[in-house]
């Protein structure tokens, strides 16, 4: 096997935006902002819109996320018809 040709993993800390769930985990996602974590580490954070515990399919709840107006948009076209 090639040496070398792996991606290295670091320690970041994502942070779901629609809950209050942030985790510490290895990725090899990296972002200039960082977070202050519980162990008094400073890590990178990388913030997403759905976790598993704001996901539907884990919830139980249908919830609509909605980042860019594509449901107001959906709507205002097909409103007339």
């Amino acid at each position: 096997m090639k040496a070398d040709i792996h991606p290295k993993y670091n320690a970041v800390v994502f942070q779901d935006l629609s809950s209050d769930l942030s985790f510490l985990t290895r990725s090899t996602l990296t972002s200039k902002e960082t977070i202050k974590w519980e162990d008094g580490e400073t890590y990178p954070l990388v913030k997403v819109e759905v976790s598993s515990r704001s996901h539907p399919f884990y919830t139980g709840k249908h919830k609509i996320v909605d980042t860019g107006g594509r449901v107001d948009k959906f709507r205002r076209r097909y409103a007339s018809k």
